[in-house]
């Protein structure tokens, strides 16, 4: 296991009421995403603190409805960025924040259990500007823990990353697992979650197969709720 040693901050992304998903995904990569990417290089160019990657999830729709969140934006940086007066796009400043709702970061410290290499590599566009891009061709879950009320985090964070992630990643490995990450809050006092766990596999398939051999370890006695959300698609903006 590899504690990343940059701040990893999370925006969790939904819709406004009356905005369809394809038009809140079609402004984010072509309206806000280029945007983002060429703030974070003028930050660095100019010696300031900048986004060194930056990688967005699309979650994919249900059979019945609509998924708790759209999206998740991840970038990571020198250390967590302090929370903002008022949330992200409550004044909007492009067509992206016109169609989500107002969003604040989210401050986590990322663990890579399982560490993909190329099979996740992101190649960039040749025909147009190299980012943007997107990557496909996996099966990925985000994993959102809510800790139940009076839970020792402390100890619940050391199970989660010595028997739950070890029990995860040792029935990933001969199922189809391609990459396994831990992102735990550190700053629970204003965290929507306690942590996510993100878990990519060959495909639906092999994930199945995980589903079915995967045992408990003990993770329940701290845990009030789990939200999964499947991926199939990610934009990269800065790899």
């Amino acid at each position: 296991m590899i504690e990343e040693p940059l701040a990893k901050m999370i925006y969790l992304i939904k819709r406004r009421d009356g905005a369809t998903r394809d038009e809140l995904i079609a402004h984010w990569f072509a309206n806000h995403m280029p945007a983002v990417i060429a703030n974070a290089h003028s930050r660095a160019a100019g010696g300031q603190l900048a986004a060194r990657r930056y990688i967005a999830s699309l979650f994919n729709p249900t059979a019945v409805g609509d998924v708790e969140w759209d999206g998740a934006a991840q970038l990571w940086w020198d250390r967590p960025l302090p929370l903002p007066d008022e949330p992200f796009g409550t004044e909007p400043t492009d067509t992206f924040q016109q169609q989500a709702k107002p969003y604040m970061p989210w401050a986590t410290r990322e663990y890579v259990v399982l560490d993909g290499g190329d099979r996740l590599k992101a190649e960039p566009l040749t025909l147009n500007e190299p980012f943007p891009t997107t990557r496909s061709g996996f099966y990925k879950l985000t994993v959102l823990i809510t800790a139940k009320d009076g839970a020792d985090h402390e100890a619940f964070f050391r199970h989660w990353l010595t028997t739950h992630a070890s029990n995860v990643a040792t029935v990933m490995q001969s199922h189809g697992g391609i990459r396994y990450t831990v992102s735990l809050s550190s700053d629970l006092a204003n965290a929507p979650y306690a942590g996510a766990a993100e878990l990519w596999f060959e495909n639906e398939d092999a994930f199945d197969d995980y589903s079915n051999v995967i045992e408990p370890d003990g993770m329940a006695q701290w845990v009030a709720n789990r939200i999964v959300l499947v991926t199939t698609t990610e934009m990269v903006g800065i790899p």
